[in-house]
This record gives C-alpha cells, structure tokens and sequence, in this order.
C-alpha cells in the first residue's frame, strides 16, 4: 500500500459498515486436514501461549516452538506473589520434532518464561533471579536470552525489573527495563521510569525516548528488520488536562535515531510491528480520546484503517506484502469480526457458525489467517482462514478422539502449521485462566498417515448472524468511553501485555 491508496482507504472506511464476509463463490471447497500434536507440559497442568500477548512468535518456519508451561512445583514466591493464580511453578521451554525441554531459569529456585523466537532458534523471555526488589517490594525479573542451550541475563538499565520481548534474526535482543528514575506517569502505575532497550553482544542500550519519561516496544510479528524498533512512548513530560497523562505517540527507532509517527487525532498512539518492507501497524486515539482505530503507516504517511461501522478496530500483524489482520467492531454493538486488509480495502472474516465475535491474531507470507472465534468474552474456536474459502473452524479439520477443544491459535508460519490452544472437553471459558495445552497442528499430506485421518465431518462456514446467536449483552449499544477511562483501559493492556515477574498484583 503507498500514499495514492490514501483516499481509496478512507472512502472505504465510509461504507465499512456495509462490508461482507470475505468469501467467494470457491468457499465450499474442502480445506485440508491438520495432525494434532499435544506439546504436553513440563510436569504441571497446563502449557501456555505467549507471556507477551499477541503479535509473538512463538512458532518459526523450521517448525520449531517456544512458550512457557507448568511445572509440578509449587511457585516460589507462593502464597503472595505467585506467577499465575494456580500458584505452579512455570518454565519455559522449547519444543522440536516431538521433544519438549525444559529450558530452566536463572540460578536458583526460579519463574521463567519465553516470550518469542527467531529463526535461528534464540529464545528471548524472562525470568527470576531470587531477589527482592528494594524498590518496589516485590520478586526482581530479568531479561534472559536462550542460546545454543544455556540462559543469558542480559541485565538492566539501572533498576531490577526487565523483561525480553523478542529476538530480530540478526540476534538483536528488544526488551524493556526501569532505570530506577521516578515517574508520576509511569505506564505500569509502579513509580518508575520504563525504558525500550537493544541488546547486542554482550552490550545493552536504551534506545531513547520521544522527549517524555517512558518508552515501550511493540511485538515481533514474523521478524523484526535489524535496527527497527517501534513501539510507543510519551512525547513529553506535560500532562493533558482531559486524560491527565501526557501525549503518547507511536515511534520508529531506526539506525539510532527515533521518528515520531505521529496520530490519528488522539493523544494516545503505539506502533505494533513493522516489517521489511518499512511497513508498520498499529493503533491510535481519534480526536477526543474515545475511540481506537488501526493504523497503517508507509513512507510517512499514516493511514486510518477503520472499522466495520463500530468504534474501534486493532491491527495484530502484518506480513512482508502489507497483508494486516485484526479485529473491527461492527455497527451500533459490542461485536467484533476478524477482519483482513489488503491493497486498502477492509474484509469482514466473519465468525465460525454460532459464535457472535471473532479476532485474527496470526498471519503468514500466504495470507493465510489464523485466531479465535468466541463469545466476545473468551474464545471457543481456534480458526483458518485462506483467501478462496470461509472462515474454518479448525475443530472439524482434526482427527476426532484428542479430548480437546481447539479454543485460538496465535501463529501460523510459512509451511502452514499452526501453534493454537486446546482446553479439554467440556471446559467452562475463561481466557484468564489459560487452561488446557498448546498444540501444534501440521497440513497433511497426501498420503495421510494415522495422524491425519479425515474425520469425514464438514468445514464450518461464515456464521449467518440472526438475533439468535446474540445474547443483550453483545448487542448492547457501545458507551464511548471518557478520555480517562480510555487511560485506564490502556494501562490495563499494557500490564496484561508485558508480564514482568514482579510487576504483577499480588494474590489476596
């Protein structure tokens, strides 16, 4: 997409609450069938997707997975300060060719955790050290990376608390740490700055800001280019009257120097990802603070992705042909579809049949789609979708007998297989609760071994929404909210997004 599509893209926004399901006369055509491998734990209950939310690669294109699962220990910081509220111990750990490992923490009796993987095998993520925080009174967590089998703490920028978000394959680490400096806005509400850090080598550096006090970076997507970072920060130290923090805009830190891409109206922005190409997402506030909209920014230009008629809309990924998928709210309600943009035109995925919301959460180099359809609270069916074809639930695309209900899938890579959750049977919805395992799921071939059976039932399609399959509370009517509870929203993303260990709320 370049600058001439920028009209194109807004008049679409106009007649976006008049968007179809995007499907073609070929949706009945039968999609392939996947071998369903559990990945197991490491001990405990439950395996678990990303620690950094989404737009993480967990999955790359040899195959190979990284997350973080339960152990059959008891949490070290139990009963007060436990990682998860099961209070197990968690490690993370890397999966290859039906192998699961353990892949430790740092000395001691501690929580670790991935949180992203490149294409070489690098692991990046987090763990404990055994400390306390003196400053904040709570366990310390550091930054770690995962190389050719051995743990690497890459440190800090003068305070204890860093978490590693993702590895580039260029073996550049981004991450965030405090520096200890007080801070009245700090985006995590803990009284300290909170800065974007590059670790190369042996050798970590703040990245800077964009003149305020805080910086944060955005997620992998499928890789990071070498020195690009985006992210968000704050502009300033002034606060605005009407949301009572200052200006946040989304940045581009690129060869050392840091760009302010600037907003949609708002003065609330973060960038999610770039790619290749320069190409980058993300979402911004419109003017008055009240309304969120995905953004597409490309050589200078930022463009309004829009919705689907509704208030908000939120980029997750991007590929390196500008493909970029998320989610947009649908006219005058609460429901949101999973939704495609592509060559500046915004496609309604649709749901799987029954379910009122959907969101896309992961994208490949084939524009094939992956993500979770739900009841616009927790999600019930992991889908695919491809260009040809309807939204699939992935449910009926398994051998049948696993035990298991596919509930989202996170990533899909270049080879088509998909790293997704599963809950057992019979399980009551809570995506707070994350239970169940992660499973990946490989494309047959044609020979179709034991594994990959067809269980002879039908694809689900786009679901044909009626009054039915709603419920008053998804249709009710959406309540903009004020610019200061839209502070508070976002601050409550961030802090479900970036899992430190010992910025977490203690258990009660």
């Amino acid at each position: 997409m370049r600058k001439n599509l920028t009209g194109l893209l807004i008049a679409l926004s106009l007649c976006a609450a008049l968007a179809l399901p995007f499907v073609s006369s070929a949706q009945d055509n039968k999609h392939h069938h996947y071998k369903f491998i559990d990945l197991g734990t490491l001990g405990g209950p439950h395996s678990r997707g990303s620690v950094n939310g989404d737009g993480f690669q967990l999955l790359n294109n040899s195959g190979v997975v990284a997350s973080h699962a339960d152990t059959a220990l008891p949490d070290p910081n139990a009963p007060n300060f436990c990682y998860y509220a099961d209070c197990i111990q968690i490690h993370a750990f890397r999966w290859e060719d039906g192998v699961i490992t353990d892949l430790g923490a740092l000395p001691g009796n501690n929580n670790s955790a991935a949180g992203s993987i490149n294409a070489r095998g690098w692991i990046v993520g987090q763990s404990g050290n055994g400390l306390f925080d003196p400053l904040l009174g709570v366990p310390e967590g550091r930054a770690v990376l995962w190389k050719n089998g051995r743990i690497m703490d890459l440190g800090t920028l003068g305070g204890n608390q860093a978490l590693g978000i993702y590895v580039n394959d260029s073996g550049q680490v981004i991450g965030i740490s405090d520096n200890a400096v007080p801070d009245p806005f700090s985006l995590f509400g803990i009284g300290v700055q909170l800065r974007t850090f590059l670790w190369e080598d042996g050798v970590i550096q703040d990245i800077g800001t964009l003149g305020g006090p805080d910086a944060l970076p955005g997620a992998s997507c499928s890789g990071q280019p070498r020195n690009v970072v985006v992210g968000l920060s704050y502009t300033s130290s002034t606060p605005n009257a009407s949301t009572g923090v200052p200006t946040l805009d989304p940045f581009l830190w690129k060869n050392g120097v840091m760009t302010d891409l600037g907003n949609l109206g708002g003065t609330m922005g973060a960038a999610e990802c770039a790619n290749q190409r320069g190409q980058i997402i993300g979402m911004s506030t419109l003017a008055g603070d009240v309304q969120n909209h995905a953004f597409f920014w490309d050589d200078g230009v930022m463009t309004d992705l829009g919705t689907l008629g509704g208030n908000n809309s939120e980029a997750i990924w991007i590929n390196d042909a500008g493909d970029v998928v998320g989610s947009a709210d649908l006219p005058g309600s609460q429901i949101h579809d999973a939704v495609l943009w592509r060559h500046g035109a915004i496609h309604d995925l649709g749901t799987v049949a029954g379910d009122p919301c959907s969101r896309g959460r992961g994208l490949n180099a084939r524009g094939q789609v992956v993500g979770g359809s739900s009841d616009c609270r927790n999600f019930l069916h992991a889908f695919v979708w491809e260009e040809g074809g309807a939204m699939l639930d992935l449910n009926t695309l398994i051998p049948p007998g696993s035990g298991m209900q596919l509930t989202n899938a996170f990533n899909i890579n270049d080879r088509g297989e998909i790293l997704a959750k599963a809950a057992p049977l019979g399980f009551t919805p809570n995506d707070d609760a994350d239970l169940g395992h992660l499973v990946l799921l490989v494309p047959c071939d044609a020979d179709m071994d034991e594994g990959c059976r067809d269980n002879a039932e039908s694809a689900s399609s786009v679901a044909q929404r009626s009054p039915a399959l709603l419920n008053s509370s998804t249709t009710s009517p959406q309540r903009r909210l004020t610019p200061r509870e839209s502070v508070a929203s976002w601050r409550t993303q961030m802090l479900s997004r970036y899992h430190l260990p010992g910025l977490i709320t203690p258990n009660n």
